[in-house]
């Protein structure tokens, strides 16, 4: 039997928001908006369409192209996600300093 080296393993509650919109550009959205203790604060978004996932706050959605790589989508839908992530993404918390 192989044995693992964890560098972590844990159980958390988590609470988790079920979004579907569409913008603009006529994209449909449909988000799973996780928040989690972990990751200073950042939300887990994923993408239920192509099931994609990233660790997104603030900074990450300041960041150009990060939203286009990560759920690969042009420009124009990236802006109407940045706009909808903006309200729901709040501060990073460092609070292991």
């Amino acid at each position: 039997m192989m044995e693992f080296d964890y560098l972590y393993d844990g159980t958390e509650e988590t609470k988790t928001r079920f979004v579907c919109f569409v913008g603009e550009s006529l994209r449909r959205f449909d988000l799973a908006i996780t928040s989690t203790n972990r990751f200073y604060g950042k939300k887990l978004v994923t993408d239920l369409q192509i099931g994609r996932t990233a660790v997104i706050g603030p900074d990450d959605l300041e960041e150009e192209g990060y939203l286009e790589h990560v759920f690969k989508i042009n420009e124009e839908e990236a802006a109407e996600l940045t706009e909808f992530l903006s309200a729901i993404v709040g501060p990073i918390n460092f609070t292991d300093i």
